[in-house]
């Protein structure tokens, strides 16, 4: 017996995920990692300490169920780069200075990891992105690179394209359009949406240009998308990049699927009193209500926080609006205090301060549509839970995710963002008006062409469900994946059995 239980840990394929410290990249890829243990994988995830505490319940309600999964953790060099303990994910970088201090921490893992690949001995790493010499670990080990990105297909091939024709360059100016070349679709865009880094040639450029290049040196990539959504753009990825890719999402709805009933029954049953964001929500029509939510890394400024209150309160539709309070700006907060208190009389508006169960928001039949600023997860939670988008795009690849909302998809409302910029380098010239975001509610919970989109989001919906199923596109290209590693490590032992006999 022991015997057995011995030969059966050695077959079993032993996989590292090595997640990068920022929500958008670190939640789907702990998801993705919960879904390889589920399938009979050894997982282990490369993390310190204060961002495993994000996920560790998870990660320990799976290991009681029996998965084989764990956490391996890194000490963060938070004193050598001059931050306070527990400081470590690019969230928590609220000005420039800690950002760049965040990231130096980050960058000074690199040999700490590498030496913790030699003793983990993985059969496969699994590496976000934003971490491009793990091509050279795996390498050196021996062993498959699985490329993880945690955005849409059509926003890597973007990507990808522009790096090698750079059409925007033959603009005379910044808001001229130029095609994305090589696409099935004509998808326009002007200069000024693109990233910094591809729009100027400049320092920062090389880091970008080794990640991506990254991507075509491995041995294949992880995408947390589903076919049924981007089947155009995985098949346009294959002929960009050059490797073969993997969608296994939404990796989310998949990891948490068992929780939601669990989540509700407690939900209705043991919370002692119902939270007041839902008491307000069931009094609302059904596809009434619009959510406004821009993520975990955006920061508006306190002219665009006014336009924004203006333009939702002059739409004349309800709302609920995330924002997270802003530590010591009096200005900020007491316009919004005000604004609540307004909203509150009147009931037609409903603030959340700091964080909101988005999944249950995005899921009650009163919402109607999401202000969004285009960030991967919010837009396939979006997208699952059968919403229509008003897209508003702040920075990074959101400008190519929007694209595929309002341009392929036809689900999504833009609202007129026009410049891709970080929000510490953000001004009053960006600003979106608070005549253009009425406007954008109205079209999407008024006209005929919001009615239409809301069709197409909730047909997407249900394919979101599907791919997930046994059968699905999803659940059989993670099947195939990891029969696929599983036969490199039978191919390999085999080889070096033959060498040593």
């Amino acid at each position: 017996m022991a015997k057995a239980m011995d030969y059966e840990a050695q077959q079993r394929l032993n996989v590292t995920f090595l997640p990068y410290p920022t929500p958008g990249h670190m939640n789907p890829m702990i998801d993705a990692a919960r879904l390889f243990a589920r399938h009979g994988v050894n997982v282990t995830i490369i993390a310190t300490p204060a961002n495993a505490l994000t996920f560790q319940n998870a990660i320990d309600t799976d290991f009681t169920h029996g998965y084989h999964i764990r956490t391996k953790l890194l000490p963060f060099p938070a004193a050598q780069v001059g931050l306070p303990e527990g400081l470590e994910n690019i969230k928590d970088g609220t000005s420039l200075e800690l950002l760049s201090r965040i990231r130096r921490g980050i960058s000074m893992l690199k040999g700490h990891i590498e030496l913790l690949f030699q003793d983990l001995h993985p059969d496969c790493i699994v590496s976000d992105m934003c971490y491009p010499w793990t091509v050279e670990s795996a390498a050196e080990l021996g062993i498959p690179r699985i490329f993880f990105y945690s955005s849409s297909y059509l926003a890597d091939c973007a990507t990808h394209s522009i790096m090698r024709h750079r059409p925007h360059e033959r603009l005379v100016s910044d808001t001229d359009k130029f095609t994305i070349p090589d696409f099935p679709h004509r998808i326009e865009m002007t200069p000024l949406q693109l990233a910094n880094w591809q729009r100027v040639r400049e320092q920062v450029s090389y880091y970008f240009e080794e990640m991506f290049e990254s991507e075509r040196r491995s041995y294949g990539a992880l995408y947390n998308s589903f076919h049924e959504l981007e089947s155009e753009y995985e098949q346009l990825h294959e002929r960009i990049v050059g490797i073969k890719s993997w969608s296994i999402g939404p990796v989310s709805a998949w990891a948490n699927k068992d929780d939601g009933q669990k989540i509700n029954k407690e939900h209705k049953d043991e919370l002692p009193k119902e939270p007041e964001w839902l008491t307000w929500l069931n009094t609302e029509q059904n596809d009434s209500v619009i959510y406004v939510n821009f993520g975990s890394l955006t920061r508006l400024h306190h002219a665009q926080l006014v336009e924004l209150a203006h333009g939702l309160e002059n739409s004349g539709h309800t709302f609920i609006w995330v924002i997270r309070k802003k530590d010591g700006n009096e200005k900020d907060n007491s316009f919004l205090q005000e604004f609540e208190d307004k909203m509150k009389e009147s009931k037609k508006g409903f603030i959340i301060w700091n964080w909101a169960p988005q999944k249950l928001i995005l899921n009650h039949p009163a919402i109607g549509g999401i202000v969004s600023h285009c960030g991967w997860n919010s837009l396939l939670e979006s997208l699952s839970a059968g919403l229509p988008v008003i897209t508003w795009p702040m920075f990074a690849e959101q400008f190519y995710n929007e694209r595929l909302v309002v341009d392929v998809l036809k689900v999504g409302v833009p609202v007129g963002a026009k410049e891709n910029k970080f929000w510490a380098f953000s001004d009053k010239d960006d600003m979106v008006g608070r005549k253009e975001i009425a406007e954008a509610v109205l079209q999407l919970l008024e006209k005929e062409e919001g009615r239409e989109m809301r069709m197409r989001a909730r047909k997407l919906s249900g394919a979101s469900k599907k791919t997930i199923e046994k059968g699905g596109h999803s659940y059989n290209n993670l099947i195939q994946l990891i029969d696929e590693l599983k036969s490199l490590k039978i191919s390999k032992a085999t080889e070096k059995t033959n060498i040593n006999i």
